[in-house]
Order: structure tokens, then sequence, then C-alpha cells
């Protein structure tokens, strides 16, 4: 059985979405959580109750924390959306929307087909990645086998 792919990323937004500065991050949020959902290979992402974003859910233990939570059919399906879309147009602006951290924000790991991650799930992962590093249980863009390419592609 070939395993689903789980991802969380974490992060402090500089401003709420009646700051100036931030226009940008929430003027594209629905079209890009949109994109996301019509990709291939897209599975499923966490949503606050009104069914639109997560940007009212928080992270566990920080309340001031954001959090962006998907599973994906696969790595190259991830990659293709994160890469190759409007996505990261808006992803080489994080430093303009978020804090810069100090630590790890973002990990992977491996789901069964059908199982849905829990936030506090997702935070575990993080914990284990940003305290033991890669693993089987916890990993990053660069442990998987396919990043170099993506990581050629997209400074091209």
């Amino acid at each position: 059985m070939r395993m689903h792919l789980a991802e969380v990323n974490i992060g402090r937004v500089l401003g709420g979405s009646d700051d100036p500065r931030m226009a940008d991050f929430f003027d594209n949020l629905a079209r890009i959580n949109g994109l996301a959902e019509r990709m291939p290979g897209f599975v499923w992402r966490l949503k606050d109750e009104t069914g639109d974003s997560a940007m009212a859910l928080h992270w566990p233990g920080d309340p001031t924390m954001n959090v962006n939570l998907s599973v994906w059919e696969s790595p190259e399906a991830l990659g293709r959306f994160v890469f190759q879309t409007a996505h990261r147009n808006i992803y080489a602006r994080k430093h303009d929307f978020f804090e810069a951290p100090d630590q790890p924000m973002f990990v992977l790991w491996w789901v069964e087909p059908g199982r849905i991650p829990t936030l506090e799930e997702a935070k575990a992962r993080l914990d284990h990645y940003r305290a033991e590093g890669p693993s089987d249980y916890a990993f990053g863009w660069a442990d998987l086998p396919e990043a170099k390419a993506w990581m050629e592609r997209r400074c091209a």
C-alpha cells in the first residue's frame, strides 16, 4: 500500500487581516487554498468552522501560532503545489507575512490512506523533528529523495 504524505507548517503572522502589510497574504488565502484543493494528489486540509481556512485554528499550547495541516497522495503532488503554482509566489514572501523562526516550523510524515492527522499528532511530529532531527517518524523536504530535483526546479 502506498502511504500518503502529511505536512504541517506553523507560523506567527505579523498582523491581522486589517493590517496593510498583510493584505497580499489575506487577499490570496482563499485563492491559494482553493488551488491546493483542486490539485491532482490533494487529499485533505484542516479548515476552521467557516470551512474556508484554518486561520481561526491555533497550534496546541500557543494560541498566537497559525497552522496549516494537509495530506497529499505523494511527495510529488505536494511538491508540484508548493513549488510549481502561484503558491510559490506567496511562499517566497513568507518573511513579509510571518515572524522569522528560530527553529523548524515545518515537518512531513507518512500516513495510511484514509487517515486524517490531528493537530496533536502534528505537534508531536514537529516536536520530535525539532528535538531528534529527521527520522522515519518525522522529516523535512531535504530528507525526501525527490528534494534535489524540486530544489533545482525551484531555483531555476
